[in-house]
């Protein structure tokens, strides 16, 4: 067990987004929470308003900032934007990816198919992991003694996740462990990770969701 003041981390993954067309939006502007999205951002403020939080966080994109603006509301906090926290860069970004539409049709992509244990299609996973390190490290400096939330997307918070548990990079896109609006909750002790701590406050919302293609 560590020495030092008890802090945790609340990694916060908005909520649904309003996708209808099925693009990969990625850092794309103006994707915005659906209606589902906007209950699964309020069940996650109802699910943190009894924490210590002190800090909240949010990558600057408009679905994490509209996230944890009702998490900031009840708690009185102002939502800080911290470009660490972004969407992980892609080269299909703006295209249809999945289903019929999916990247099997859209020869002019498979250049980018090369190498999945980078990924060569997008932003190195190790380059993911380092800058969401500087944003736990940051949201642990500011909230110690206390708890942190930071919202970011699917694959930085996966990430994050595999690197503070020594676990390989490379893996299965569909058995990531971190549903909508889901809570990855890092709990240090002084400055050692004592326990991660995963939970879905919003199953039953995610449940109606169509979930669709982005993160």
């Amino acid at each position: 067990m560590g020495n030092g003041p008890r802090t945790t981390v609340h990694l916060l993954r908005h909520g649904e987004v309003y996708n209808p067309e099925g693009i990969l939006y990625g850092r794309l502007p103006d994707y915005h929470l659906s209606e589902l999205g906007r209950e699964m951002a309020k069940r996650a403020a109802e699910t943190l308003a009894d924490r210590d939080i002190t800090v909240i966080t949010a990558s600057p994109l408009e679905r994490a900032q509209e996230t944890a603006s009702p998490i900031a509301s009840t708690l009185g906090l102002t939502v800080g934007s911290d470009e660490d926290l972004i969407e992980a860069g892609n080269k299909f970004e703006g295209h249809k990816v999945a289903g019929g539409d999916g990247i099997i049709k859209m020869p002019q992509l498979w250049r980018h198919l090369w190498n999945p244990m980078r990924p060569s299609w997008g932003e190195p996973y190790v380059d993911i992991a380092a800058r969401m390190r500087l944003a736990v490290e940051l949201a642990r400096q500011q909230a110690q003694g206390h708890e942190a939330v930071l919202v970011s997307h699917q694959l930085p918070i996966w990430v994050c996740r595999l690197d503070l548990e020594d676990r390989h990079f490379a893996h299965d896109p569909r058995k990531r462990q971190c549903a909508l609006a889901s809570l990855t909750s890092l709990t240090y002790e002084g400055d050692e990770l004592t326990a991660v701590v995963y939970t879905e406050p919003a199953a039953d919302l995610v449940a109606k969701s169509s979930k669709g293609v982005g993160a």
